[in-house]
């Protein structure tokens, strides 16, 4: 008996669709609205990781797309199932990192209807992505998923969403699923601008470079090392450009900025006669801190055209692919002469490094001081570890006093500084780098955001190990409203247990009572196998200087 070969449905072309596309897993949770989805996942070469929380979906699927430039993929059901991604979408496109989000929805002839789980889902995504919109036909099923992974792996890249009503994936489908098609890249920014850039640059007395997230994208990065090296330019980076400057130009690098301008870097970028900006976005770092008051020239390179404002006005704009306009700028461009005055700041940057080191090693307090947690991080992060790191007071401990010299081995927000990212970023780290060491680290109040995942971890066996850093407040508020209010307000919590935690969830936990057991119960927690949590309590007390204004720095 010759079997009759049944018509693909709206749910067969999204999943075939997604396996043109080489999607390996999926993230999400299921729904009657999008079940014949997941019904279809089952028997595909997909991997569907069932999640806690779509919000973290979303975080996993954003974190593949940091790690891999590809979209990842979280598929959610309708109404609150869609609601509960848009922080993970916001986050995703602020950061610029790619993601499709397939969400359920009712009936087409259901959708002005007052049904069950009907939301207008199209309208409130819109705002925190790149492309969204729904499946409204069969037949445009494939055409319309192709151009959400367009739109969120082109450009800058960022989220997508995709509605897809629940009778329009049962229905048959009289389509072809769409080839992926090889992007090209955009090509050089136009030559007379980058002559133009060229000019300023060779020009200029005391010029300065801002790299920022896409920088330090990997098919970027030689091209943006050798413009540095070549011109011999001095160049600080955003939180998100993290690794992009290699060991061997370290001593061109005056250190990280964001959040505020008080940082050493900060007065490189004071003196600046010129600044180029690389693959920057001003929600990395408000040109208003780093830019308010200065005249002088500033070029932008990067894949689109910049907002412009009262303090961000670039001179030349070189749009296209950053790595091709650089390739073009490079050998145009001349060594500037050693300006003293930038060479006494990277001097006494590299100095004040040392110092801190020496000190960081000496202090050996209870609870523990974040500069000591810092110096014993530095000496695990090797190349073949992943470090996920959350939002809090902590953060900017890591982000200003970490170094890396890998791109995208240290996953860091500063777009929505968005709660709860780091342990489901670390558990996209150990499916896209199963070879690598993942650690992440949270507070004790981020960590209640998406501890729920830790469940996912252990069912997937994800070798990671978390540390939670405790001081039972949410501090990185607390320390703003003193300064501002003499008094903290709503940011203080109960504890939580890591250890018995992680036992609730069948991993492990382990906790640091002093600074010399750091190195020691991490060795530990890596040679475990699947997710550990590590606890540790922390002295906040210095935690106000991270916010103290430095005096501005006047150079005639």
């Amino acid at each position: 008996m010759v079997k009759e070969n049944k018509p693909l449905t709206g749910a067969d072309i999204v999943v075939k669709t997604l396996e043109e596309r080489n999607v390996k897993w999926v993230f999400g949770v299921p729904g009657a609205k999008i079940d014949k989805v997941f019904n279809t996942l089952v028997d595909s070469s997909i991997q569907t990781v069932v999640c806690r929380h779509e919000q973290n979906a979303a975080f996993i699927a954003g974190g593949i797309g940091r790690m891999t430039g590809n979209a990842g993929v979280a598929i959610v059901t309708s109404g609150p199932g869609v609601s509960n991604l848009v922080t993970g979408l916001a986050t995703a496109n602020t950061e610029g990192d790619p993601v499709l989000a397939l969400g359920g929805a009712v009936a087409v002839s259901e959708r002005l209807k007052l049904v069950h789980q009907t939301m207008d889902s199209v309208s409130m995504c819109k705002p925190v992505t790149k492309f969204s919109a729904e499946i409204d036909s069969p037949e445009n099923t494939s055409e319309v998923i192709t151009n959400a992974f367009r739109a969120a792996e082109t450009g800058r890249t960022g989220a997508a969403f995709v509605s897809l009503p629940k009778d329009i994936m049962s229905a048959p489908a009289e389509c072809d699923v769409l080839p992926s098609s090889v992007s090209l890249a955009s090509g050089p920014a136009d030559r007379a601008g980058i002559e133009a850039a060229a000019h300023l640059l060779n020009r200029s007395k005391r010029p300065a470079v801002l790299l920022g997230l896409l920088a330090s994208r990997p098919d970027n990065i030689d091209a943006v090392r050798d413009f540095i090296q070549h011109a011999n330019l001095p160049v600080v980076g955003t939180f998100q450009a993290a690794g992009a400057i290699p060991s061997a130009l370290f001593r061109n690098f005056g250190g990280r900025v964001g959040l505020l301008a008080n940082q050493p870097a900060d007065k490189i970028l004071e003196v600046a006669d010129l600044v180029i900006t690389i693959g920057y976005d001003a929600v990395e770092y408000d040109p208003s801190l780093w830019n308010k008051g200065n005249k002088r020239p500033i070029v932008h390179i990067d894949a689109v055209r910049p907002d412009i404002d009262n303090y961000y006005s670039p001179a030349v704009e070189l749009i296209g692919d950053i790595a091709a306009t650089l390739r073009e700028l490079t050998p145009l461009t001349s060594s500037p002469h050693p300006d003293s005055v930038i060479e006494k700041l990277l001097d006494d940057i590299a100095l004040d490094r040392k110092k801190m080191a020496v000190a960081a090693e000496k202090m050996n307090g209870v609870p523990v001081h974040p500069l000591r947690l810092v110096a014993e991080l530095q000496k695990i992060l090797s190349e073949d570890m992943t470090l996920c790191v959350d939002m809090g007071s902590f953060h900017i401990w890591l982000a200003r006093h970490l170094y890396s010299f890998r791109v995208r081995q240290v996953l860091i927000s500063n777009g929505q500084q968005t709660l709860g990212v780091a342990l489901p970023w670390a558990i996209a780290a150990t499916l896209v780098r199963p070879a690598e060491k993942v650690l992440s680290i949270s507070g004790d109040g981020g960590f209640l955001f998406s501890s729920m995942e830790l469940e996912t971890a252990v069912r997937l066996q994800s070798h990671l190990v978390h540390m939670i850093w405790i001081n039972g407040t949410y501090d990185m508020v607390a320390i703003q409203e003193e300064q501002k209010y003499g008094r903290p307000s709503g940011t203080k919590f109960g504890p939580v247990d890591p250890v018995k935690f992680a036992e609730a969830f069948g991993a492990k936990g382990f906790m640091i009572q002093t600074p010399d057991q750091i190195g020691g119960v991490l060795k530990k927690a890596f040679d475990t196998p699947g997710p550990v949590l590590i606890g540790v309590h922390v002295d906040y007390s210095d935690n106000h200087k991270l916010f103290e204004q430095v005096k501005e720095l006047s150079v005639q």
